[in-house]
């Protein structure tokens, strides 16, 4: 992993989903994910320290992809270290009836990170472009003025949409927020077999629903969604990272190892010098503890 670039999985130029392959070439073993992930997560743990005490940027996590492409595992397993009080995960499920009351991006600017921590978005503003575009009767459900019925949804209301996404992230990013959008990148077969491992394992038969299927059979669908969401929003101060996803081990050491890597590179984050005053009288306050 240490000749790997981060910007090999960056998002700069149009992109074909279908092209880009879902397996990282470099083969490793178990031990050595394991071993990488460790120390990532354990470097992410300290730089997020610093940051918290530096308090001027918070970072959001957005993480997208297919059924069973191991976003909630990742999550586990990338921020396990970091201090509880410095992270917030965030799942977004289907809007409830007072998120539907604002507009589609309200209970996002809600979830963000404060500075100093850090939001992971499972599952995020981008389902208004995927989820709704495969289902476009479920914007009934917002009542937005000018669309009464399925027929008055036009392609330009889609782009309309992305250019509101566009403008969230600018003004977030401008105002002190880093941004890392994820694409957990997983072939269809690979679907296929985790979905069949939890039917086969009982302990995960909780996990199935017969909505799995009814989404798998959209997945063509929801690839070219997929691919026009990531093409029109990966900007510079935004970026989308496509990440090789059927082995969910490898998935995880290079997400922690983009967000570290970019993280590090940020100038200027350290932890605050203490004011004069205290500083000369370190000692003197040492001594009155110890005394005690």
């Amino acid at each position: 992993m240490k000749n790997i670039q981060i910007d090999q999985f960056r998002v700069t130029s149009k992109i074909s989903l279908q092209s880009i392959p879902t397996v990282l070439a470099q083969e490793l073993t178990k031990k050595e994910k394991k071993s990488m992930l460790n120390e990532y997560r354990e470097q992410l743990s300290e730089h997020q320290d610093t940051m918290y005490a530096h308090a001027k940027y918070g970072v959001l996590i957005c993480l997208q992809g297919m059924d069973t492409a191991g976003k909630d595992s990742l999550i586990r397993e990338v921020f396990k270290e970091l201090n509880a009080r410095g992270v917030v995960v965030h799942s977004f499920k289907t809007p409830t009836s007072l998120e539907l009351k604002h507009d589609y991006l309200w209970r996002h600017y809600l979830a963000l990170p404060a500075r100093g921590k850090y939001s992971v978005f499972n599952r995020t503003h981008y389902e208004n472009v995927l989820v709704t575009r495969v289902h476009p009767y479920y914007l009934m459900n917002e009542n937005i003025p000018g669309i009464d019925s399925v027929e008055d949804i036009t392609p330009d209301f889609w782009q309309k949409r992305f250019e509101q996404i566009r403008n969230f992230e600018q003004h977030i990013a401008e105002n002190g927020t880093v941004i890392f959008k994820f694409y957990l990148h997983l072939s269809k077969e690979e679907q296929r077999q985790r979905l069949l491992r939890r039917l086969e394992n009982k302990k995960h038969n909780w996990k199935f629903s017969p909505g799995d299927l009814e989404e798998r059979a959209l997945w063509d669908k929801y690839q070219q969604y997929y691919e026009e969401a990531i093409n029109e929003t990966s900007k510079p101060h935004a970026p989308w990272f496509i990440i090789p996803s059927d082995d969910k081990k490898i998935a995880r050491v290079i997400v922690a190892k983009i967000i570290y890597e970019t993280m590090t590179k940020i100038e200027g984050i350290q932890e605050p010098e203490l004011d004069e005053s205290i500083l000369k009288n370190i000692q003197k306050y040492h001594d009155i503890l110890a005394k005690e």
